[in-house]
């Protein structure tokens, strides 16, 4: 009998007599058609994400292998990161500068375990040796020259900018990536806001921006004038504002680690989104395996271990320009730790922009998220972790942990 002439009553009643089969084979279905939907909407957003990266910067000697699986990348990871003051991105909202300065150079090396994480932030008005970069028409080179770290940009673009930190720092970056203010806009939007503490109140009138006293939940153009803000706080210097703007940052990570964010699909599209679509990536840097990558060899880094630290310095005149120069004997100490893959320890204060919020309770790191089902209780004894040498810095470098919870030091009106 073929299928055509089966009597149809027989299969209902066999149905109707076993209702449980039936509610498996409906929720098969309906399984079977999230997993198809689930998996069609991640590709779109993949996709979305991937069409928004813009095209590639080659670094001065970059060489390129194949991009790395999915999963944490290999050893450790230098990465630069720059932020343009120039007002590219939304010309309206910001004005526009006649320099296209790197205003923000800040650079991120992840250890080779991968459990811990140093932010060296380089002072706009560090006084150093600017590389001998290509112009970025192709015509000849721009000459060496000694300057503000800031001009990098002007001259040879952001393969410059890492270039001279290269130099100045003796380390090898393979990856970077520069933003303008629209990045910061897309992150801080993407997050939900990012939550600040502003010990005394912010009255910067050259931006102008004010800020009231208290904790502040910035989204939008509040968290691109937050990190802006220089004659507002502390006292007026851009060495201010490197603090500020670490302090900044350390919230964010706190923000981005929490289950609210890293456990919401749409907040994580969005902030990987507002990353790919506001930034001018190495070509090293485009293919999203790598960001990827990257991405997963911080994600269980602890907050204590999250370490913001401002490239040591002092003021100083050289070459004829009034700015900050660098205190060799602590940068050596600093950059012979991170070359040697050593834990550094934090001995000075979190610099002349911010203090520590005495108030604040302890910040605990996230909690892993919880599996399905308890792991098997093991009778062997775990393998103890290697001992990490730890190497304490001069309290003549400043910074803070993500740990550790500051508060941004206003000004009065005016500043200096």
């Amino acid at each position: 009998m073929d299928a055509a002439t089966k009597p149809l009553a027989r299969h209902g009643r066999q149905a109707g007599s076993n209702p449980w089969l039936a509610a498996l084979r409906l929720l098969a279905a309906i399984v079977a058609v999230l997993a198809v939907s689930s998996a069609s909407v991640a590709a779109i957003a993949v996709w979305d994400v991937a069409r928004t990266v813009k095209p590639g910067v080659e670094l001065i000697g970059q060489t390129d292998g194949p991009p790395p699986d999915i999963g944490a990348i290999d050893g450790g990871v230098n990465v630069l990161v720059a932020a343009s003051d120039s007002g590219g991105g939304d010309v309206t909202a910001f004005g526009k500068r006649g320099e296209r300065l790197n205003d923000v150079t800040m650079l991120l090396h992840i250890s080779a375990d991968h459990q811990r994480a140093t932010v060296i932030s380089f002072p706009r008005d560090l006084i150093v040796p600017i590389a001998s970069c290509p112009k970025e028409d192709g015509k000849g080179n721009y000459p060496a020259q000694v300057n503000k770290i800031n001009v990098a940009l002007t001259y040879g673009g952001l393969p410059c900018i890492v270039k001279t930190v290269e130099n100045l720092t003796g380390l090898t970056i393979p990856y970077a990536a520069l933003t303008e203010f629209q990045g910061v806009v897309g992150m801080s939007n993407a997050v939900g806001g990012v939550t600040v503490c502003v010990a005394t109140a912010i009255h910067d009138q050259q931006i102008p921006f004010d800020l009231a006293a208290g904790e502040q939940t910035l989204v939008g153009i509040d968290a691109v004038q937050f990190l802006r803000v220089r004659y507002g706080l502390g006292d007026g210097s851009d060495l201010g504002r490197v603090s500020n703007q670490q302090l900044f940052l350390s919230a964010l990570v706190r923000k981005i680690k929490t289950p609210e964010t890293l456990g919401n699909p749409i907040k994580v599209y969005e902030l990987a989104k507002a990353v790919a679509g506001n930034m001018t990536l190495s070509s090293s840097l485009t293919n999203l395996n790598t960001m990827a990558s990257i991405a997963i060899a911080v994600k269980d880094i602890s907050f204590d271990d999250v370490v913001f630290v401002q490239y040591p310095n002092s003021y100083a005149s050289r070459a004829g320009q009034n700015g900050v120069v660098p205190i060799q004997s602590a940068a050596d100490i600093l950059f012979e730790a991170i070359k040697d893959d050593k834990a550094i320890q934090l001995s000075g204060s979190t610099g002349v922009g911010t203090e520590i919020d005495a108030n604040a309770p302890t910040v605990a790191n996230p909690a892993p998220v919880a599996s399905g089902s308890a792991a098997p209780t093991s009778t062997i004894a775990p393998t103890p972790a290697p001992v990490t040498e730890v190497v304490t810095l001069p309290n003549t470098v400043h910074g803070q942990t993500a740990a550790q919870q500051t508060c941004t030091r206003g000004q009065r009106a005016g500043g200096h």
